[in-house]
C-alpha cells in the first residue's frame, strides 16, 4: 500500500509533453421513440450536446487527473472548432502553448450520435494528410522550446491525423535521447517502425499485427507466436519496453529478457474508446517515477479497465483509481 501511494504522489507536477493528433469529442445525446417516415433511420430528439477532449488531448487530460502538468504539442486548423478546443484546454488547465494554428488544415472532430443510450452513428470532420513542411519546422520549433525549459518526459500519441510525420517522430526521438528523456508511444499502423529508440512502445494486439504484417493468433495458453513477434519489433525498433494490451486478457510488458503479463479484471464494459489513452498515461508516469516493471502493468492494466466501464471518451477518476489500485494489488 505505502509504495503504491508513495508512487500517485510522486506524479504531482511531473511535466510531460504530449505530442500528436488532437481532437474535439462530440456528442449529442437524445431518446428515440419513432422511424423517419423519409428514410428507415431512427429520429433522435435531441436532449444533451456535450464537447470532450479527444486524441492526444485525452491522454493529457488523463495526466492532469493524475496530477501531472501536460503540455499539447500539436497542428490544428486556425478555425472556430480550434478556438473551442482551446477553452475545453484552459477549463481543463492544460497547456496549450505547444499548439500551432494552420490555416491550411482543419481541427478534428468526432460526432457521436446517441439515442437510448446507444450509438447510431459517428460523422468524423477531419484532415489526415502529413503537416507540410513548414509546420513541420514550427511543431519542431515549440518542442525544442519545452525542452529547454525542463520536462520529465514525451508521449508521442498517433492517431493518423499527420502531425507526427517521420521528420518530426525522428527528430523529436534524437532531442529526447541526447537529454535522457523517457519517450513512450501510442502508435497506429502508419510510420509504425518510425520510432526506433524509443523508452517505451505500447501497441495492442491488431496494431502489432498490422504494423509488423504478421499475422498470430494469441490466447493464454498460446503464447509463442505473440512473444515472437515482440521480438520481431523490438529487433526493428531497438525500443527498451515493450507494453502491449491484449484486450480481455489483460497486458503484457517486456524489458530484455524478463518479460511479465497483468492479467483483466472482471468489468462490466461499458465501451473501450479512449482506454489506450488512459494505458499509455499511467505507464508513463510510472516509468518517469522509476516504478517497477510489474507495478507498470498493473496500474496501468487497472486503469484501462475503470475507463472501460464508463461511457464515451473519458479521463480516469484519481480517488477511484488509487482505490481499486490498493484493492487489487495489495
Amino acid at each position: 500500500m505505502s509504495e503504491v501511494k508513495q508512487l500517485f504522489e510522486r506524479f504531482k507536477g511531473k511535466k510531460i509533453v504530449v505530442i500528436g493528433d488532437v481532437m474535439i469529442d462530440a456528442y449529442l445525446r437524445g431518446k428515440v421513440n419513432r422511424v423517419s417516415p423519409e428514410a428507415p433511420v431512427p429520429i433522435v430528439s435531441l436532449e444533451k450536446q456535450e464537447d470532450r477532449l479527444g486524441g492526444a488531448a485525452n491522454v493529457a487530460l488523463n495526466l492532469v487527473a493524475l496530477g501531472a502538468a501536460p503540455i499539447i504539442c500539436s497542428v490544428v486548423g486556425n478555425d472556430k472548432q480550434a478556438d473551442d478546443l482551446k477553452e475545453l484546454l484552459h477549463e481543463a488547465k492544460i497547456s496549450s502553448q505547444g499548439l500551432i494554428f494552420s490555416a491550411t488544415r482543419q481541427t478534428t472532430i468526432k460526432t457521436r450520435i446517441i439515442g437510448n443510450n446507444q450509438q447510431l452513428l459517428r460523422i468524423d470532420s477531419e484532415q489526415t494528410n502529413s503537416i507540410s513542411v513548414q509546420e513541420e519546422e514550427e511543431l519542431l520549433s515549440k518542442i525544442k522550446e519545452l525542452l529547454k525549459s525542463g520536462i520529465d518526459g514525451i508521449i508521442f500519441e498517433d492517431y493518423n491525423k499527420g502531425v507526427l510525420t517521420p521528420r518530426v517522430i525522428n527528430e523529436v526521438i534524437l532531442l529526447a535521447n541526447a537529454a535522457n528523456l523517457i519517450t513512450a508511444v501510442d502508435p497506429k499502423k502508419q510510420n509504425f517502425l518510425e520510432y526506433k529508440g524509443v523508452s517505451l512502445f505500447k501497441p495492442n494486439l491488431k496494431e502489432l499485427r498490422e504494423g509488423l504484417n504478421i499475422n498470430f493468433t494469441f490466447s493464454p495458453n498460446a503464447k509463442l507466436d505473440f512473444e515472437n513477434a515482440v521480438t520481431e519489433l523490438e529487433n526493428q525498433l531497438f525500443n527498451r519496453i515493450s507494453f502491449v494490451t491484449l484486450s480481455e486478457f489483460g497486458v503484457f510488458i517486456k524489458q530484455s529478457e524478463h518479460n511479465y503479463y497483468a492479467e483483466a479484471h472482471l468489468r462490466n464494459i461499458s465501451d473501450v474508446s479512449g482506454a489506450g489513452d488512459t494505458v499509455i498515461a499511467v505507464a508513463t508516469l510510472c516509468l518517469v517515477c522509476g516504478a517497477k516493471l510489474e507495478l507498470i502493468a498493473e496500474l496501468a492494466n487497472i486503469a484501462g479497465g475503470l475507463v472501460c466501464e464508463k461511457s464515451g471518451v473519458v479521463s480516469i477518476d484519481h480517488e477511484q483509481f488509487i482505490n481499486e489500485a490498493i484493492r487489487l494489488l495489495i
